[in-house]
Formats: structure tokens, C-alpha cells, sequence
């Protein structure tokens, strides 16, 4: 993919350098510096330093994503020409890596403004107090447990840890790869037991999913004393000798499933045996009048943690209801069932790493009657760093600083101007800081939620707490019981606001609000160049001024 983008960025340059070389001369003959910055916050610092000096212009214009963005032609000419490109790092704009490896311009200034302040600022939500080792011990295994049996376990720490996110794995042997059980975030643990032995263990997260302390693997011995496991109640339900390379990583699906004429599948493996179906043969051959699926509501990307959620689109009424939900971590991997998604909605907290998933939509026989194509759900965590640094006051003075020794470099003989622009902006963001220090310093509740992961800066520097409930589509009505997972944290923390990100579609922020009786107020993340900003002459102090004012809703 990234030759690819080098090879478009070269063929670009090539077909619309003599355009933009004519406009350029134009800008050069007047006898400012020409700068380039990549999104919104770039673009506001830079024309805070340059004041009248430069010519500042914008990639990603308004309605454009700077995650998801790719630099048109006249963009990769533009940089060529330019004496300064200012963006803030990689994690943000994944495309500037790239772009800056295929300019050929000898001349040209790099601004990221993210160096010295990802050294100055370690990022830790913690507080910087190190957390104490914990040691984790998993509890009430039993010497042994028959196939169909209630697996109960708990996770006991040994010092009281606060945090209360967990993750628990299985895998068969030492020789295999750990695997996530889908769903069980708390101490505690529910899972029946299948056909053969496997081991588990539990592994205790902070608040921001750093790994914090794992406990030893226990052996669960599945020992049925030599008799022949009863997997379910369904009538001619029965099991050949290659079940026993059942996949416990997911065994919860064994015993609830049942077996149909096991025999050769194309295209849809379950990973529940070596070479074959276990609890399911689907039969996935396109039945007569079967119907094509379409999933909605996919987000470009999730963050760890996030609830991905997704409907299944019958494109033709039908009376079946049975639906199936599968995953596999890449296309060379097996589909697995997930236990639990039995209807057309698929509600799943990942575990942070990228999965496709596909539904199949059962007949009354149990056979497949239509069958979604596959959809790729992609865990981004920025290679686990918050990239909106801009967000912090404080920070955004250092990235300020940046772009000026990048101006000063280009242009020696503007170092005054913008030194003193420097000066002068960056009293107004200290000003900003000391404003939301005096707003926020006496508040007794310190919690906000959010859709949007966003604001992990600004909540470390007033020493807040953000909780961001991820997932949310915009496409797709949150279930009732998604929403009364939200309720209950709402009525946890007393949150009487659900911030979405200013510009988001706000229906869905709307259903939310009236069924967990709180309001909804937006935020701007400033990722985006929003109509909002361009109509009302909005700019970054303004931005975070009306931001300050919509946090002291919860913030109090």
C-alpha cells in the first residue's frame, strides 16, 4: 500500500508540477514564504506565527478527515513547491510519513510538532504515581469437570488493585497461542466446559488497557470417565472422533450447538476441529432464493475497548431469524462462531486487535439461507498514543515553538516577527490554561464521558477523568441492552451529559439521552475544519473557550 501511495505521489508531481509551479511563482513573486499544513490545528499555529509574512494554506480542508485523508495531486505539487510543511506526527496524519519520503524538494522545511513533546509529556493517566505490583491469582478451579459442566473462577488480587478491567484467555496446550474469551471484562468467569483439557488465565488492564499484571495458567482437566459427551437435547445430535480437535478458545459455543450431517465445508470453517465442522454444518451452499446480506454501520476504525456495532440487512423480507455471527483474526484463519449473537445485531467489545466478521442467516433446517460478505472491523490505537496534543493548552504552546524554529529556518530575516507572534500567541493559550485551571481546580465531580477517545490530553492536564464509550454508530440504533450498559455507567458516575464530537450525527446521541434520562452537548475535537468554525469565524481560542463552557456541564 505504501508503494502505491509513493508511486501516486510520484505520477502526481510529474502531471501537475507545471500547474502548480505557475501558481507558485505567482505566491513567490510577492515575496512570502509559502507553508503548507496538513489539518485544522496546524494551519491556526502557523498562521499565528507567520502573521503577514507567509503565504499559510490548508490540505484537508472543511468535512475532511485528517485520519482517513490522502493528498490529492495538487497537494503533492503544492508540498513540492512549498518552503515549510508543518503536521503534528504520523499517529494523526498517517499519510505524512510517505508524502515527505516522495517530495523532491531539497529545500523544504519539516515541521512535526509533536517532537519535544512527546519527550516533555509521558502521557500517563495514572497521575504519575507508578502503580504498585500486583499479583493475580485465579480461584476455584475444580480437580476436574465433565463436558457440559459451568466453568466459575475468579481473579483475586493480592493488594486490592483499583482497576477493574480484566481480559481472559484460553488457549489448548504451552505450545499454542493465547486467545481472548469475547466478552468477559470482570473477575469473575462463566464458561462451559467442552471436550478437551485446555488451560486459562486473567489479565488485569488500567484504565487506558496498559497491561498491568497476568496470573499463572491453570489447567482445566475435562475428564468425562471414558464416557461419550451429550453435546445438547436435539434428536439424531451426533459427534464423530474428529471432535475431539475441538477449538476451546471459543468453547463456549460446545454443548449449545448442534451437529448437522458433519461433513465437508467450502468457505466457512469455524475452527472448531483440525480439518472439519464440530458443532455446526451450515451447508453453506447458496440455498434456492436465498438473499444477499448487507452489514451497516462499520466505523473506519475502533479504538481497544470499543463496542463494535453492527446490524445485519436482509435485502428481502423473510419470516427466519437465526442468525449467526463469525470472526477470524485474518483470512487465513478459521471463522470462529461467536457465542451469544444469535440475532441480526452483532454487539462485541474487542480485544485490540483487527478481526473480519461475517453473519449467516439460518432456515428453519438449520441450513444457510443467505450470508453477508465479509467485513474487515480495524483496531487502531494510534500505536497506543493520543494524538491530539492540541488539545492540551499547555502543549500546544511547545508545538507553537516548533512551527516557529521551522519559520525561522526557512526565513532568517523573519525571526522577529516571528518570534513576536510566537510571543504573543502563545500568551493568549497561557491564558487559556490558567482559565480552565481557576474553571475546573474546585470541582468535586471530574468525570465527562465521551463518544470519541479525544481528550486524554486535556483531561491529564486538569486531572480529569475521561470515559469514552466507544462504538456508537452513527448508522446503527444501539440494542437495549448496549444501552443499559451505558445507563448503568452513567448512573455510576452521576454523568448528566454524553458529549459527542461537534459535527457528528447527533440522532443516535439523542436515543441514548432519553433512554438513560441525560443530555447531550458537542465538543470540538478540532480534527476537522467543521462548518460550525468556518460560519462563526471560530478559531482555536474560541474553539476550546466554548469547550471549557460545555465541560462545566458535567465538569462541577
Amino acid at each position: 500500500m505504501k508503494k502505491w501511495f509513493g508511486l501516486v505521489l510520484v505520477m502526481s508531481t510529474i502531471l501537475y508540477g507545471c500547474q502548480n509551479s505557475d501558481e507558485n511563482s505567482e505566491e513567490n513573486t510577492e515575496g512570502k514564504l509559502s507553508v503548507v499544513t496538513s489539518f485544522y490545528p496546524m494551519y491556526e499555529f502557523a498562521r499565528q506565527v507567520a502573521g503577514d509574512r507567509a503565504d499559510v494554506s490548508l490540505m484537508v480542508s472543511a468535512g475532511e478527515d485528517a485520519h482517513h485523508y490522502e493528498p490529492s495531486a495538487k497537494d503533492v505539487a503544492r508540498v513540492n513547491e512549498a518552503d515549510v510543511f508543518v503536521y503534528s506526527s504520523e499517529e494523526m496524519e498517517h499519510w505524512a510519513e510517505s508524502l515527505i519520503e516522495t517530495t523532491e524538494n531539497d529545500k523544504l522545511v519539516v515541521a512535526r510538532t509533536a517532537d519535544g513533546v512527546e519527550s516533555a509529556h509521558s502521557h500517563e493517566h495514572s497521575g504519575g504515581e507508578e502503580q504498585e505490583p500486583v499479583n493475580i491469582e485465579i480461584q476455584g478451579a475444580a480437580e476436574h469437570y465433565h463436558t457440559g459442566d459451568m466453568i466459575k473462577l475468579s481473579a483475586v488480587t493480592d493488594n486490592g488493585a483499583e482497576f477493574e478491567h480484566w481480559h481472559w484467555y484460553t488457549r489448548k496446550s504451552a505450545d499454542e497461542e493465547w486467545v481472548a474469551i469475547p466478552n468477559e471484562f470482570s473477575s469473575e468467569l462463566e464458561y462451559l466446559a467442552s471436550i478437551d483439557n485446555f488451560e486459562v488465565r486473567a489479565v488485569l488492564f488500567d484504565d487506558n488497557h496498559r497491561e498491568l499484571a497476568e496470573s499463572e495458567p491453570v489447567k482445566i482437566v475435562i475428564d468425562n470417565h471414558g464416557e461419550t459427551p451429550a453435546h445438547g437435547e436435539e434428536e439424531g445430535h451426533e459427534h464423530s472422533d474428529e471432535e475431539q480437535g475441538h477449538n476451546h478458545d471459543h468453547s463456549d459455543e460446545a454443548g449449545q450447538e448442534h451437529s448437522h450431517e458433519h461433513g465437508d465445508e467450502a468457505g466457512h470453517d469455524h475452527s472448531h476441529g483440525e480439518d472439519e465442522e464440530t458443532n455446526h454444518d451450515h451447508e453453506h451452499e447458496s440455498a434456492e432464493g436465498a438473499q444477499s446480506v448487507e452489514i451497516i454501520g462499520l466505523a473506519d476504525h475502533y479504538h481497544t475497548g470499543d463496542v463494535v456495532t453492527l446490524v445485519a440487512q436482509l435485502q428481502a423480507e423473510t419470516d427466519y431469524q437465526h442468525w449467526h455471527w463469525y470472526t477470524r483474526s485474518g483470512e487465513n484463519e478459521e471463522w470462529e462462531a461467536i457465542s451469544g449473537q444469535e440475532t441480526d445485531h452483532f454487539e462485541y467489545k474487542n480485544t485490540g486487535e483487527s478481526f473480519d466478521v461475517k453473519a449467516v442467516l439460518l432456515d428453519d433446517d438449520h441450513n444457510t439461507y443467505a450470508e453477508s460478505e465479509t467485513v474487515s472491523v480495524l483496531i487502531d490505537d494510534h500505536e497506543n498514543k493520543d494524538p491530539h496534543i492540541w488539545l492540551d493548552p499547555v502543549l500546544a504552546q511547545e508545538q507553537v515553538k516548533i512551527i516557529r524554529d521551522a519559520l525561522i529556518e526557512a526565513d532568517p530575516d523573519g525571526k522577529e516577527v516571528y518570534e513576536k507572534n510566537t510571543d504573543a500567541f502563545n500568551n493568549e493559550l497561557q491564558e487559556l490554561h490558567e482559565d480552565y485551571e481557576g474553571a475546573l481546580e474546585d470541582a468535586k465531580k471530574r468525570v465527562f464521558v465521551v463518544q470519541h477517545q479525544a481528550f486524554g490530553y486535556l483531561a491529564d492536564r486538569y486531572d480529569l477523568e475521561q470515559i469514552a464509550i466507544g462504538g456508537l454508530s452513527t448508522e446503527v440504533e444501539p440494542s437495549p441492552s448496549r444501552i443499559a450498559e451505558i445507563g448503568d455507567l452513567v448512573k455510576e458516575h452521576k454523568v448528566p451529559i454524553i458529549y459527542y464530537q461537534q459535527g457528528a450525527n447527533s440522532s443516535i446521541a439523542e436515543t441514548v439521552a432519553a433512554e438513560t434520562g441525560t443530555e447531550t452537548a458537542t465538543l470540538f475535537d478540532l480534527e476537522v475544519l467543521s462548518k460550525e468554525l468556518e460560519e462563526n469565524d471560530l478559531g482555536y481560542i474560541e474553539a476550546m473557550r466554548e469547550n471549557l463552557e460545555s465541560l462545566q456541564l458535567s465538569v462541577q
